[in-house]
This record gives C-alpha cells, structure tokens and sequence, in this order.
C-alpha cells in the first residue's frame, strides 16, 4: 500500500477556497485512480488569519505546515488588508513563510497551449514552441535588506538595501543547472551586471558553477534585455534563474505569455523534496465567491507537487493530460475564453478535468 503523504491545504483569502476546493477534488481523484493516499490538514494564513488570529502567519499553522510533506497554497491578499502596518499585512506573512520553511527558490513555469494562443496578446506565431521555467531566487534580495528612512538635505528619503552572498547565489544557480538538464538544456541567467554589484557577484558565481555542467548551454542576459526578449523570442527561452526581484517582475510577464495569469502553477522549494505549491494568480477579490475563477493554475501546482516533492510522474502526467484535454475540447473559464457568454465557471472546470482523468492502464482498457 502507497505510503501516506501529509499536505497541509491553506485556501487563504479571496478566491483561494475557491480553486483550491477544485485542488482537492484532484487529490481525491488521484488516490482512485493511482492507489496514492494523501492526508490534508486545513490552516489559516494571510488575511483571514489576520482577522482571526490577529497575524498573518499563526504559529499553529506554521507547525502544521513543518509537519506536512508538501504545502498547497491558495492566494493570499486584498485591499481590506492594505492600509494595515506592515506586521499585519497578508505578504509580510509570504516572506515569513519562506524564511521559516527554509523555501529559498520559487519555480514558475509557462506553457503555452495552442489552443490558447488566441487568448495572449501577442501573435501566435511569436509563440509557436514557448515552453519555459522561471527560477526565482526566493529570499535575499532587495526585499529582505535593510529597509528604513532618513532626513536629507532634499527632505526624507528611503532606503531599500539589495545584499546577496556567494552561497545564495550559489545554491540557486546550482538548482537552475540541474533542472536546465532535465529540460532542454538551456540556461539563461538574468543580471544588471553592467550597473549592479551584486549582479557582478552573481554572474561570477555563475560563471564558476557552470563547468560543472558543460552539457547545458549557458547564457548571460540583461534583465532589461530579457523582458524584451520575452515578447520577442520566449520560445528561445528554456530555464531562466535569476535574482528575487528581478525574478518577481520577469515571471509575471511569462505568466501573460500564456494568455492568462490564472493558468500558471509555481513551486517554492529548499533543500531536499519539501515544498510549497501555489498558482501564481493573486487573491481577484473582485470576483471572489462568484464562481468565475480559474482553478488550472492550482490544479496544475498539484502536478508539480507530484512532480518535484512525491516523484509521482504519472498522476503529474495524467494532469497535465487531463487539462490539455479539457481545453482541447474547447472548455473555458472566463479569464481564457474569447466569447464570455461561453465561460464555464470554476466548479465546471474542475469537475471536467478530474473526469478527464485516467490512468495509463485505465486508458488502454
């Protein structure tokens, strides 16, 4: 019998219970079909923790998740919480999770399908092939320096301090190398080299690393140049790594390559298989409980889960299969369908996706 995997399921705010509810529906679909057995335990995190447990990360939820094998993450944030200070704000309580969790890179993929190229802004042939991951450093950078205010001769000023040291740099350039591998073996690092003092050390660290891997085909890029090139050329792009910020803007720009930022799943790992799965899309407040958001992107953070944290390849596989199918056949929530009229809504999605799963040996019967 499988051994039992722990996730600890935290839907957070907005549309997070929503498509995380359609998340679950595939988890349990999953045990049917591949005999794989899962334990959830629910916890509360962000803005709906704040209100009711007076912070964003409770403690009881941060012992949860440390217990569980893999996280599995709705959205968290909304404008009820902006004006809050800083300690009760939804992503002050992002950044704790990663620090606590030891979660130093976030991996975003974007694929394009063809069926959705009408769907993204830019022409289909510029997309034609676009298949590509964005490794983000995940917990050094400018947000985590020094941050404060001081009186100057012009008034006040801020101060946001950007610091990196050779071992971050080094572990997520060696994460980088090693999926680039398993890929297509590609690998292009993004700096501002030509201003940037810590972007100098970075490109030195990579420049070190990289005759460790001399099967994949590295490349240097501006991060000026890279978010031009990814409206120019994305489907040149295989793996991309770079810094937290840079990675922050540059991935959400992947994301609408795809048409639609509600079809992109991520992962935020550390060492060894844990990790924490979310789909990159923000918590829509504005249409949250209406029945209209997309779960894909959660749905397929599952299949990563499966993927990176339990080496469940085939039930990743079958995902995946599962929601090319659906889309295929023409299924669309309202953020991906050209006639609006047509749109299904999220619990529609799901239950269409977990029936278009199967099993390599259900499949051949």
């Amino acid at each position: 019998m499988s051994e039992v995997k722990k996730i600890a399921v935290i839907a957070g705010d907005g549309i997070g219970p929503e498509v995380v509810r359609e998340a679950e529906k595939v988890l349990k679909r999953t045990e049917e079909l591949f005999g794989y057995r899962f334990e959830t335990e629910h916890a509360l995190f962000g803005g709906i923790a704040i209100d009711e447990k007076g912070t964003p990360l409770p403690e009881e939820t941060l012992e949860v998740c440390k217990k569980a094998d893999a996280v599995l993450l709705g959205a968290v944030g909304g404008p009820k919480w902006d004006n809050n200070p800083k300690e009760l704000r939804p992503e002050t309580g992002l950044l704790g999770i990663r620090k606590a969790l030891g979660l130093f890179s976030n991996l975003r993929p974007a694929v394009v399908f063809d069926c959705l190229k009408d769907a993204s802004t830019l022409k289909p042939e510029v997309l034609e092939g676009t298949d590509l991951i964005v490794v983000r450093e995940l917990t050094g950078g400018i947000y985590f320096g020094e941050k404060f205010r001081r009186d100057s001769e012009q008034g006040q000023e801020a101060v946001d301090t950007c610091a990196y040291n050779v071992s971050e740099v080094e572990r997520i350039v060696r994460q980088a190398f090693e999926i680039a591998g398993k890929r297509r073996k590609k690998l292009a690092s993004v700096d501002k080299a030509n201003v940037l003092e810590t972007s100098r050390l970075w490109r030195e660290v990579v420049n070190r690393v990289a005759p460790e891997y001399p099967d994949v085909e590295l490349e240097h890029v501006l991060v000026d140049n890279c978010a031009m090139q990814l409206l120019r050329r994305p489907a040149s792009f295989d793996v991309i790594v770079t810094e937290n910020m840079f990675g922050d803007i540059l991935s959400d720009e992947a994301a609408m390559l795809t048409g639609s930022i509600g079809m992109l799943s991520s992962a935020s790992l550390g060492e060894g298989s844990f990790g924490l799965y979310e789909p990159v899309h923000g918590s829509a407040p504005d249409i949250a409980g209406q029945n209209k958001a997309n779960p894909i992107a959660t749905i397929l953070s599952v299949a990563l889960m499966f993927r990176m944290t339990f080496g469940y390849e085939d039930a990743a596989d079958a995902i995946e299969k599962a929601v090319k199918d659906v889309l295929d056949a023409g299924h669309r929530t309202g953020d991906i369908a050209v006639d609006k009229t047509a749109a299904i809504g999220t619990d529609a999605m799901g239950d269409l996706i977990v029936a278009a799963m199967t099993s390599k040996a259900s499949s051949a019967v």
